[in-house]
């Protein structure tokens, strides 16, 4: 289907504040509160039928080639639990404060300095790992609502594969090393006994496969005695098959990925800095930055390892750099008071870790904030990965997302932040005078 005159239409309602296409869905921006009135209102003017979101959004996926429907299925499997990783990231911020050296007294903590606090503090941390510890139970439950299994027996197969019988994935290397790997014996077949701690891509192609396996045993095992041998089979084969192949070419695949991140940021410096940030906003557009959650969350699962992610500091940077273009648009818009509200709201929500009201609302409308807010996250970004700004969880990627930096790179994160918006806002004014004359004068 092509849109020609709907988007253009689309802008010139009040309530509208933006329209975009986004894997195969044609999407229009409201205003909090309306949708739901305007969508009653809708259905029956255009006397259509209710679908359900699934429903939409396996009609999407027909028109995505099939990298695109990789990334979502990675997006679709995240999305779920990113609420479970944020407390997560957060709780751990709160910990980090309250344990950092030399933050708030010279070489003590609050803990040390506030003793009677060390309990609050102890349960806090407790909390704020049980998301990381537990990762593959959930992922192992959402993988399955993804690929029509059984949810729980997802959350079993993802239990025991780190199952405390088994040698902790994060001592693994050094049990290589050692020539100390303790092994099954399967009809003289050996097979490592060692969990998958720290990983992400083993429990998602595991359940993906106790899925198929599960669904086919439905359809040939008698209605009698299926609720008990789908079960049994679909966890045995599938247990049988992930500790035999899946999870170790997986767990390879996995540190890989891992891999090429770290060697984007600590091998190329601000050059693999500048290439992510810029890169970013452009995946925001197609709604695929969902899947670099992926990278993320299995950086942050080793994280004893590997000191901490470089990504979080990049996309915060990322976002409030199109934060500061949306504000920017604020002040150039003197004659447009629609596009000062949308620019000022917006922008303020980049800040806080939401973009898309900004990029789809403000910034694509006009294009040169968009390339203003490129230019500008990807600086910020060169800055913070050339003095190595660390992260320790996952919270909203905005500038509250400081609790969750490591202790001792705080400041330079708010560094990064603070270069990202101010070289993104000098930029934004001067195309506006430049290349964006054209689309000035529409405000």
């Amino acid at each position: 289907m092509r849109y020609s005159v709907a988007p253009t239409a689309a802008k010139q309602i009040d309530l509208v504040k933006g329209n975009f296409n986004n894997g195969g869905q044609f999407q229009i921006i409201l205003g909090t509160g309306i949708v739901d009135n305007v969508y009653a209102e809708f259905v029956q003017l255009a006397h259509v039928s209710e679908s359900t979101k699934e429903e939409v959004k396996l009609e999407a996926a027909q028109k995505m080639n099939p990298v695109q429907k990789l990334l979502k299925t990675l997006a679709d499997v995240f999305v779920p639990i990113l609420p479970a990783l944020v407390a997560s990231g957060l709780l751990m911020g709160i910990n980090n404060i309250l344990t950092a050296q030399g933050m708030f007294f010279p070489d003590k903590s609050l803990v040390e300095a506030y003793p009677q606090i060390a309990d609050l503090a102890a349960m806090i941390n407790m909390a704020s790992n049980a998301g990381f510890t537990f990762l593959p139970v959930l992922i192992g439950f959402s993988t399955a609502q993804i690929f029509g299994g059984t949810p729980i027996l997802g959350a079993v197969i993802g239990a025991i594969m780190i199952h405390p019988d088994l040698m902790s994935g994060y001592d693994y290397g050094q049990a290589l090393l050692d020539n100390t790997v303790p092994y099954w014996n399967f009809f003289g077949l050996a097979v490592a006994k060692v969990g998958y701690q720290g990983t992400v891509l083993p429990v998602i192609v595991a359940v993906f496969f106790m899925s198929v396996i599960e669904k086919r045993l439905h359809k040939v095992v008698p209605a009698m005695i299926d609720n008990i041998v789908t079960p049994l089979l679909s966890v045995l084969i599938t247990t049988a098959l992930t500790f035999l192949f899946i999870g170790p070419v997986m767990r390879t695949v996995g540190d890989a990925m891992t891999s090429a991140v770290m060697w984007l940021f600590f091998d190329l410096g601000a050059l693999g800095g500048l290439i992510y940030g810029i890169t970013y906003p452009l995946l925001v557009i197609t709604g695929m930055h969902h899947s670099l959650v992926t990278a993320e969350t299995q950086i942050l699962a080793n994280i004893e390892t590997l000191g901490g992610s470089p990504t979080f500091v990049v996309v915060a940077c990322a976002n409030c750099a199109q934060g500061a273009a949306a504000l920017a648009v604020m002040f150039l818009a003197k004659h447009n008071a629609k596009m000062r509200s949308v620019a000022s709201a917006s922008g303020v929500s980049a800040w806080l870790g939401i973009t898309e009201p900004a990029i789809f609302g403000v910034n694509l409308k006009l294009r040169f904030p968009f390339h203003a807010a490129l230019i500008g996250g990807g600086i910020g970004a060169a800055y913070a990965t050339m003095v190595q700004v660390l992260s320790v969880s996952q919270s909203p990627c905005g500038i509250i997302g400081v609790i969750c930096i490591r202790p001792d790179c705080m400041l330079q994160f708010l560094v990064s932040v603070v270069i990202a918006i101010v070289c993104t806002f000098i930029i934004t004014f001067v195309f506006a005078k430049t290349i964006g004359r054209k689309q000035l004068a529409t405000l």
